[in-house]
């Protein structure tokens, strides 16, 4: 799905939200329909707000992937784990040690490397996706205080319904009309957003972050290897150490939670 959106690139974020959105509400609408699980669910206001964090997130993802490279883009986002931390303190009362701390200083030491390093690194489009990591931070703190009170399908579909509303709206004025494969690279976003989605929302909810967390950043090995083949894309040393790590850091701070859970 990020290959695709960094292919993409012609087209507005509000409008690559939209059909991101829509190809996958199109999918959980029938799944929801299909078994007969109700639409609403019950944790409805956290679900509206993890809505809308999501699509905010998303939106400012898909924004980065203008200015960055796709593999860097990825990485960075992945600093969302850190805000969670940050947020989980003050809004869910956990505690943060103090070697969880230097963890999350080697990964932000990688965030210094990269812009530092690295003049490929555009200040907008770190600005950009640091600010969707923060929203994404909010994100899983969010599905974590729904918990399994709601089904993870339903979780998806107040954030595709709430995205494909916001995006669709905010992509009125600057509207392109798809041609060709373009529509169907388009609708793939829905379609490849939504098992990712859904995949990932079933296995925080039914695993511990530490079990699921580490597994998440193969994404980036993924992201990497689709941009130097795909889009040529040419990484540095620096940012290969930038983005070593980032990951480090985090993977680092998860197999020290879950040796001292």
């Amino acid at each position: 799905m990020n290959a695709f959106v960094k292919y993409l690139v012609q087209f507005n974020a509000n409008e690559l939200v939209f059909f991101r959105s829509i190809g996958s509400l199109i999918l959980t609408m029938t799944y929801l329909i299909y078994y007969k699980i109700p639409l609403l669910g019950n944790k409805r206001m956290l679900l509206i707000l993890r809505g809308f964090c999501g699509v905010t997130s998303m939106t400012l993802f898909f924004m980065s992937l203008k200015y960055l490279t796709i593999g860097s883009a990825v990485s960075l986002r992945y600093i969302a784990p850190l805000f969670a931390s940050i947020f989980a303190v003050f809004l869910l009362n956990e505690k943060i040690k103090m070697l969880q701390w230097l963890f999350f200083a080697i990964a932000f030491a990688g965030v210094l490397v990269l812009k530092g390093f690295d003049s490929e690194v555009s200040n907008l489009g770190l600005f950009l996706v640091l600010g969707a990591s923060v929203f994404s931070g909010l994100v899983f703190i969010l599905i974590s205080k729904i918990g399994k009170q709601d089904h993870p399908v339903v979780i998806v579909n107040y954030f595709m319904a709430i995205a494909t509303v916001v995006g669709g709206v905010l992509s009125i004025d600057n509207w392109v009309t798809p041609t060709g494969v373009e529509w169907f690279l388009l609708l793939g976003l829905g379609v490849f957003g939504f098992f990712g989605q859904l995949f990932m929302t079933k296995a925080f909810q039914i695993a511990t972050t530490n079990q699921v967390a580490p597994l998440k950043y193969i994404e980036v090995i993924f992201t990497v290897l689709l941009g130097i083949f795909w889009f040529g894309e040419i990484y540095t040393l620096w940012s290969i150490l930038g983005i070593f790590l980032i990951i480090a850091g985090l993977i680092l701070n998860v197999l020290y939670k879950r040796k001292s859970a």
